[in-house]
């Protein structure tokens, strides 16, 4: 039962970052709809309304197929601006920003609403039409139903306005990095929450001859159930270390997990299940994609084809408060019980992962002198501020390679006693 719990949520999960899972879901909501009105007017809904509130009711039957075909015209027109225009904003987040952006705008649930009104009310409107069937000489007109098309086309008007201003700030750069740290920002406090303060009393045996256990599934790791896990771990008396990290791309027979005892076959199935994959990298799920997003808008705005230093700086700003955030992180994390180690999980050192930003911004900023001194004021707030007295060494020995790459990319020697004035002031203090 827990394998089709687990494997239900994982594709749910999935549905709802598509694009077209809202609009879907509002479709049918529309079609139903329409059939409950069909039936309502069946039933004389139309001539109880007339009878008591008249002015609810379309009681022409001509008007009423004219504000149905024009509006059925117009929420096609709508619908065909509104999805280019979703498609102008992934066309130039792609090319401005960073491809990794587009799984994070598409499933803006906000846009897939908007885009699903318009669809659910353009179905309302033209089953209501259908519905308008001849009897004799005249026709049976649901006039009720009407007046709900027109306060259905009213709402898509409001969402139009809504939908054109919300997009006119989404293209924006700040805004979509405003976001990124966000959800990294959230997801990153969520963690040191569930970190257990006593870590580093922690004790956990070694694992060099447990058993490993392969992928046999390849994709992204997007997030591992590890109720289950510990769950499994405390009923056979067994200890767990997950090798693969979570976000990075596992492939086919690559080692997940080494096991202190032997598994069931039962066992190792509800643990394989445990593992959820995706094709796709969400923040909300792994907080390391927002530092490789935030570092690769830092890098394309650094090109020579985009020469925008503005933004680079934007986000570096923000690549600051996260680093900030994960150095109050230990490198090391355990899943507990009764304050004893289940499991024991591989992450992200804050050393590969500051080595990862930082080698890439100096790639493309180490012949700029603003951005060198902008990513040493970085470091200087970093190094003040870390939590853990190793990490000070990890920033200071980033501190001496951009040096390094700034002597050789910069002529100017003004510039470069400026840069290692500051380098050596954040080295000493």
């Amino acid at each position: 039962m827990q394998k089709y719990v687990l494997w239900l949520v994982d594709y749910i999960k999935k549905l709802e970052s598509k694009i077209a899972f809202y609009p879907t879901v509002f479709s049918v909501i529309g079609i139903v709809f329409a059939f409950i009105m069909y039936y309502a007017e069946n039933n004389g809904i139309s001539g109880y309304i007339l009878k008591y509130f008249p002015a609810l009711v379309i009681n022409n039957t001509d008007t009423a197929l004219n504000i149905l075909t024009t509006f059925i015209a117009g929420l096609i027109s709508i619908m065909v601006f509104s999805f280019s225009m979703v498609m102008i904003l992934l066309s130039q987040a792609s090319s401005n920003f960073s491809p990794r952006l587009l799984p994070g705008l598409i499933s803006n649930r906000r846009h897939q609403k908007i885009l699903g009104i318009y669809i659910a009310s353009l179905l309302y409107c033209i089953f209501t039409l259908i519905s308008i069937e001849p009897t004799g000489d005249s026709y049976q007109l649901p006039g009720f139903s009407v007046l709900f098309a027109i306060i259905f086309m009213i709402t898509c008007l409001g969402a139009f306005i809504y939908f054109i201003h919300s997009m006119s700030q989404e293209i924006q750069v700040h805004n979509i990095m405003e976001r990124i740290y966000a959800d990294a920002k959230y997801r990153l406090e969520k963690l040191l929450n569930t970190e257990k303060e006593n870590i580093d009393n922690l004790s956990f045996p070694d694992s060099d001859n447990w058993e490993l256990i392969t992928s046999n599934r390849s994709g992204f790791l997007q997030t591992i159930n590890f109720d289950i896990i510990s769950k499994i771990a405390q009923e056979c008396d067994n200890r767990f270390e997950v090798v693969a990290i979570k976000g990075n791309f596992i492939h086919l027979d690559q080692v997940l997990y080494k096991v202190e005892k032997p598994l069931d076959k039962e066992q190792q199935e509800l643990i394989e299940d445990a593992f959820l994959f995706s094709r796709d990298e969400i923040i909300s799920d792994n907080y390391i994609l927002a530092f490789k997003q935030l570092t690769e808008v830092a890098v394309k705005a650094m090109s020579p084809g985009i020469n925008d230093p503005g933004t680079a700086i934007i986000a570096i700003d923000y690549l600051t408060e996260l680093f900030s955030l994960r150095s109050s992180k230990s490198d090391e994390s355990y899943v507990t019980k009764d304050n004893k180690a289940l499991i024991k999980i591989h992450t992200v050192s804050f050393e590969n992962l500051m080595y990862y930003c930082n080698s890439a911004l100096r790639t493309y900023v180490k012949h700029d002198v603003i951005m060198v001194l902008k990513i040493l004021d970085m470091f200087y707030y970093l190094i003040n501020n870390v939590t853990y007295s190793a990490y000070q060494k990890i920033i200071s020995t980033q501190i001496e390679v951009l040096l390094n790459d700034a002597k050789s990319s910069i002529n100017n020697q003004n510039d470069l006693e400026v840069i290692k004035t500051k380098a050596d002031a954040i080295l000493n203090n």
